[in-house]
């Protein structure tokens, strides 16, 4: 399943808890790389699928969620849908005053960011470091590579 890194509220079409569309098979590790952006400034992640599932314990519906950000009930081998399929928009209007929420909800980069970041601080803040910055990577440098 292509990882669909969202937060727990998302926009866009209705999306049936089972029917998704995407690949059903998903390499151990993949680049996070989608024709969306005419240019990334940033390196790309390369992201762990199966160190997630099988280390650390993930399950697919904390990454991966319908509509109303309810997690879903995926099996390895469920086809999934990306999440650039409802968080569609790349490049920030400039002006535009929406609220964290919103912001999640519209675009991309924001809705992966929130997910993993949340997620990581999280972990962090429970094995030991109250500000939640390590072991899990929390900053730019430490999931994007230099170019």
């Amino acid at each position: 399943m292509i990882l669909g890194i969202l937060v727990s509220v998302t926009a866009g079409p209705a999306v049936s808890r089972h029917a998704l569309y995407a690949k059903s098979t998903v390499a151990d590790t993949f680049i996070m790389e989608t024709d969306a952006y005419k240019k990334h400034t940033k390196g790309l992640v390369e992201f762990g699928h199966q160190q997630h599932v099988d280390a650390y314990q993930i399950s697919c519906g904390q990454c991966h969620h319908d509509d109303q950000g309810r997690p879903l009930d995926l099996k390895p081998g469920d086809d999934v849908q990306k999440c650039i399929e409802c968080h569609k928009e790349t490049k920030k209007v400039k002006g535009e005053k929406l609220s964290k929420k919103e912001r999640i909800n519209k675009y991309h980069k924001e809705a992966l960011h929130a997910n993993c970041i949340n997620c990581h601080k999280a972990f962090n803040k429970k094995n030991g470091d109250p500000k939640g910055k390590s072991p899990a990577p929390v900053s730019c440098s430490t999931c994007h590579p230099k170019k």
